[in-house]
């Protein structure tokens, strides 16, 4: 994502109250470590095919979770919630794949921390619709 939509996400983001705190730049360094891993796993070895298609989703999903929050107009907290509960599930279920190649690879570890931190930032925002609610 070029740095021009970034800064329209983020001065979007900072007009909704509840989406003050949510960090878009983490979603995207997800995004962008989790495409670095697939391509990486593809490559490296057959022991790895089962973290190339997590990587794929993670990816996938992270996109498509920074594209609704773009469109918040359309949005309930309840389908916002879910969303974010699926986006916390694909982060952990790659993080736990690339965490089994993590001694052996520098890409697999750095994916696993992107992934961590997306979680993070997802659990965060979900717990501030919560106090908001």
């Amino acid at each position: 994502m070029d740095s021009m939509m970034m800064g329209a996400m983020s001065q979007k983001m900072m007009s909704m109250p509840d989406m003050a705190k949510m960090d878009m730049s983490v979603m995207q360094a997800c995004m962008d470590a989790c495409s670095a891993c697939e391509q990486a796993c593809t490559v490296c070895s057959t022991q790895m095919m089962d973290c190339s298609p997590a990587c794929m989703n993670c990816a996938d999903m992270c996109h498509t979770m920074m594209r609704s929050m773009m469109r918040m107009e359309g949005m309930t907290p309840a389908v916002m919630m879910a969303m974010l509960d699926a986006c916390i599930a694909m982060c952990q279920m790659c993080m736990d794949e690339c965490m089994q190649h993590a001694d052996h690879s520098d890409v697999c570890r750095m994916c696993a921390q992107a992934c961590k931190d997306c979680m993070d930032a997802c659990m965060a925002m979900k717990d501030m619709m919560m106090a908001a609610a």
